[in-house]
């Protein structure tokens, strides 16, 4: 069975909507033998990258940057886990009302670092998200999940 790490940093009522309908993507009936293990970004070990088949990114933009939350995960398992997660896929989804593109690029910059594939587009939402932007939410866990079956 495949795993997909959900990391986040979930500190508003829309990241907290946003994870939810994430989740819910990710554990739809349809995807099967791919177990979601959610964490949030300040309690996520090496462990449990390393165990982890692919991953999915969830941060505010805080000041046009990740989370601090989300950067001490990297700084935390960026080393040990350097060499054995080559090429596994992740995800990214971002909630800010400014720099949000900063932090994307601020991800992308440490994924591209641990050489991990980038399986989707990013996902960015201003403001309180939509309809539509939860869609797309669910459309991003469900996307990842479903590229770990086989």
């Amino acid at each position: 069975m495949a795993t997909l790490l959900v990391v986040h940093h979930t500190p508003s009522p829309w990241t907290q909507a946003m994870l939810e309908s994430v989740l819910a993507g990710a554990r739809t009936d349809e995807i099967d033998d791919v177990e979601v293990v959610v964490r949030p970004a300040l309690a996520t070990t090496v462990v449990d990258v390393l165990a982890a088949d692919g991953y999915l990114l969830g941060t505010p933009a805080n000041f046009g940057y990740m989370s601090g939350a989300l950067k001490h995960f990297f700084d935390l398992v960026y080393y040990p886990c350097l060499e054995a997660t080559k090429k596994r896929p992740f995800g990214l989804y971002v909630h800010g009302n400014e720099g949000v593109e900063g932090a994307v690029r601020a991800v992308e910059a440490i994924a591209a670092g641990l050489q991990w594939t980038r399986a989707t587009d990013v996902l960015t939402v201003r403001g309180e998200p939509s309809k539509d932007d939860l869609e797309c939410c669910w459309e991003l866990g469900a996307t990842l999940a479903a590229g770990l079956m086989d």
